[in-house]
């Protein structure tokens, strides 16, 4: 472990972490990724160069298998550059979108790991900060593989879920 900067990639797609809410109708909606505004810009990150991909803008519960497809593409892509990978994902499918990516690229050359919020950015009880922070760090230390960061821990996919009662997930 030593001083040197690290690059990562930030894929994002989606989901609660970047919904924005709408003063004039009161509406949560994807609107665009606002990752650098709303979490980065508040980080203290001297040994970490992000680059922020926006892929897609899309609530989990409307992705589709060409959605899946599309960001194991993007993962296949960025790998190549050889620098831990990070994708913001919605909660509700991420782990389905996690084992797509694992079933399509089998073991990536880089850590690659997905994370959400339960509660968007913006809100003072949001998990969103914590999330990113946690997935970013697990990302820099993890070997290569297919992860899940989510509430203080570290899932290997496959076999993870979400735990709708507990609101975070878990192996099975």
């Amino acid at each position: 472990m030593g001083t040197a900067i690290q690059d990562v990639v930030i894929i994002t797609t989606g989901g609660t972490i970047e919904k924005t809410y709408n003063e004039f109708d009161g509406s949560l909606e994807n609107r665009g990724t606002s990752i650098k505004n709303r979490i980065l810009s508040k980080m203290r990150l001297p040994y970490t160069n992000i680059s922020v991909y926006p892929l897609l803008s899309k609530d989990s519960l409307y992705m589709t298998d060409e959605d899946r497809s599309l960001i194991a593409a993007t993962v296949k892509d960025q790998m190549q550059r050889g620098c831990p990978i990070v994708i913001l994902h919605g909660t509700d499918t991420m782990n389905i979108t996690a084992e797509y990516c694992y079933k399509a690229l089998g073991t990536p050359r880089v850590p690659v790991v997905f994370t959400g919020a339960m509660i968007p950015m913006g809100f003072d009880d949001s998990d969103a900060a914590q999330n990113v922070t946690e997935a970013l760090l697990a990302a820099k230390l993890l070997s290569p593989g297919f992860y899940i960061a989510f509430h203080n821990q570290v899932f290997a996919v496959p076999n993870v879920r979400k735990n709708k009662e507990k609101g975070t997930f878990e192996s099975f």
